[in-house]
């Protein structure tokens, strides 16, 4: 798989060019700001770009004003928005672009081989969202709870759907059966009024569109 690194801090960008080539992929640009970063994209046909979200020169939201141009131009092209801060408003406006977006905290990345399995499928077209992102929208919103109708488990289960888990992944990490997570799956975009629908990605984005605009 081919990755474009964009990341300010040298060390950190580094380390992570070695540590994806280390893993298997091809790190075919690095950049420490997001000037030229749409020609790179252009020129190098990558299936992966990382962003930081605070990128000179102002260190405020130009990787995440990159990460939206690159959804417009290059829809086929996944996007992981790798950060150290919570930006829950504009976080929200890129993950609800389309199919094959993260959005992590570098704090939260403990496990390699976890880290790059959620890259090769951001670049599949999954939806891969921080829980910590999730919980800031919940916690922002408690007064009005939404996710207040839902049991402990269902909340269990809505968690890993916001991670991008498929169904039969969910049953994986929670120990019970694909037929058990259905059912919980089903409870839940009830309960909340949301649709039903067999694309995870939608899913994902339909529970995260519905926490945004309460």
């Amino acid at each position: 798989m081919r990755v474009i690194l964009a990341e300010d801090d040298v060390l950190l960008r580094e380390g992570v060019a070695s540590l994806l080539e280390r893993s298997g992929l091809e790190v075919v640009a690095q950049v420490g700001d997001c000037i030229g970063l749409l020609e790179l994209v252009r020129d190098m046909e990558p299936e992966l770009v990382m962003v930081d979200i605070r990128m000179p020169p102002t260190q405020t939201t130009e990787g995440l004003e990159a990460a939206g141009e690159i959804r417009r131009q290059f829809p086929g092209t996944g996007v992981l928005v790798l950060s150290a801060h919570v930006e829950v408003e504009h976080a929200m406006e890129l993950l609800a672009s389309g199919r094959g977006i993260g959005y992590l905290l570098k704090s939260r990345v403990s496990d390699v081989a976890e880290f790059i399995d959620t890259l090769e499928r951001i670049a599949k077209g999954a939806s891969v969202v921080d829980p910590a992102l999730v919980q800031e929208l919940v916690s922002a919103r408690r007064r009005n709870d939404p996710l207040a109708v839902l049991s402990v488990r269902e909340r269990d289960v809505l968690a890993l759907m916001a991670e991008g888990r498929s169904n039969a992944g969910i049953a994986r990490q929670l120990w019970i059966t694909g037929g058990t997570v259905e059912k919980h799956v089903r409870s839940i975009l009830t309960k909340l009024s949301l649709p039903e629908t067999g694309d995870d990605n939608r899913r994902v984005l339909a529970v995260l569109n519905f926490l945004e605009a309460r």
